[in-house]
């Protein structure tokens, strides 16, 4: 039994030591390196599993700092998510310059055709990372050759894509237009509210907003009157960021079906069972994970309030204006770019520490069924 539970931790990235018999087939390739080295109490609950979750945090920065390729997956996120603010600002520019002709039901339409688009993307890219693990070749990691082995999935892909833009139009329905089979008094609109407001409202303040307000240039002789570049900034990145928080919730609480359905071969609903399965089992290591890279990501947002107070003290008293200066203004814009380009890499750290604990969870759960007794003797 010895040579079984060797088998697994090499197989899993948990041991250094080359087994003499691979006695155990899973579909499961080389992870990232491993956080849970060691810790035979791992998944249970207790504090053995809250550091286990904020190792694969760790080690999730750690697989992304020895692999610098993975970056792409960073680059290429971060692609996605602009294409999908120009796509949300022009169709705020529609709605303002046609919305009698698009209508509610155009709208709504139009939105799930954006969603998709970008789930599909991000579930892909997704797949591609957790993928490239598995082609892991003395010692490196090749994202393309993730994404290449993605292609083989892409009908469960676009399945899951479909059912998580479904899943999400469905919250921000019921946020914005509060259907009448919802009752009156429930709390997750409120909820849902707290939730964007907290991140929606610093976006009308210096320095996600540097112009203070786009309608100071409003001009009737324009079409909408309203320039262009302000439909996507701010407009645009206000309705990305509503769609973002829910696409956020969702991925997080379906954390491991992407891998269910690349690494083992499962089907949607069957990935959603075993995910659903293994977050129970984990869900101390994982909420551990998600609080420590949480308070990383807000730690970093907060800085904006260091700004805001440069600011602040850079106008001299009395002074009242809605424009900043030109120096100001290239200011917020650098330090926009620099958050964002972070919370692209944080994705990339989030999208890695979750295979660590996928992996990790795997590896104790194959290991507990190969100590169990058959019922016969060999």
């Amino acid at each position: 039994m010895t040579s079984v539970s060797e088998s697994v931790e090499h197989r899993f990235g948990l041991c250094r030591k080359v087994p003499a018999v691979h006695a155990l087939q899973t579909g499961i390739s080389t992870p990232p390196e491993s956080a849970c080295e060691g810790q035979p109490d791992g998944g249970g609950g207790g504090s053995g599993s809250f550091r286990q979750g904020i190792g694969a945090a760790l080690s999730g920065m750690r697989s992304l700092n020895q692999n610098r390729q993975l970056l792409w997956f960073t680059f290429l996120a971060g692609l996605v998510l602009a294409g999908n603010i120009i796509a949300q600002g022009a169709l705020s520019y529609i709605t303002w310059t046609q919305g009698s002709y698009i209508g509610e039901t155009r709208w709504i339409v139009l939105n799930i055709i954006i969603e998709f688009a970008t789930l599909f993307f991000f579930v892909f890219l997704l797949a591609g990372l957790v993928l490239s693990f598995s082609s892991k070749k003395d010692g490196h990691v090749s994202f393309f050759e993730g994404l290449c082995g993605a292609k083989k999935y892409i009908k469960a892909i676009v399945l899951w894509s479909v059912v998580l833009t479904l899943a999400g139009m469905l919250i921000f329905s019921i946020y914005f237009y509060s259907p009448d089979w919802l009752p009156r008094n429930n709390l997750f609109p409120h909820i849902l509210g707290t939730l964007f407001g907290s991140i929606l409202n610093p976006l009308t303040e210096f320095p996600f907003n540097p112009m203070l307000t786009p309608y100071t240039f409003f001009n009737p002789s324009r079409v909408g009157g309203i320039p262009l570049t302000s439909w996507i900034y701010p407009f645009g990145i206000s309705q990305t960021l509503i769609f973002s928080e829910v696409n956020l919730l969702l991925f997080v609480l379906t954390l491991f079906i992407v891998p269910f359905i690349v690494l083992e071969r499962k089907t949607p609903g069957e990935a959603v069972v075993g995910s659903f399965t293994l977050m129970k089992k984990n869900w101390v290591e994982t909420a551990a994970c998600a609080l420590f890279l949480g308070v990383i990501a807000c730690g970093v947002f907060l800085t904006y309030l260091l700004v805001q107070a440069a600011f602040g003290i850079g106008i001299p008293d009395g002074v009242v204006t809605i424009r900043p200066e030109n120096t100001w203004i290239a200011l917020a814009l650098v330090y926009d770019s620099a958050l964002f380009c972070f919370a692209m890499i944080m994705a990339t750290v989030s999208g890695i520490a979750a295979l660590d604990i996928y992996t990790s969870a795997k590896s104790r759960q194959i290991a507990a069924e190969s100590t169990e007794p058959t019922g016969g003797v060999v």
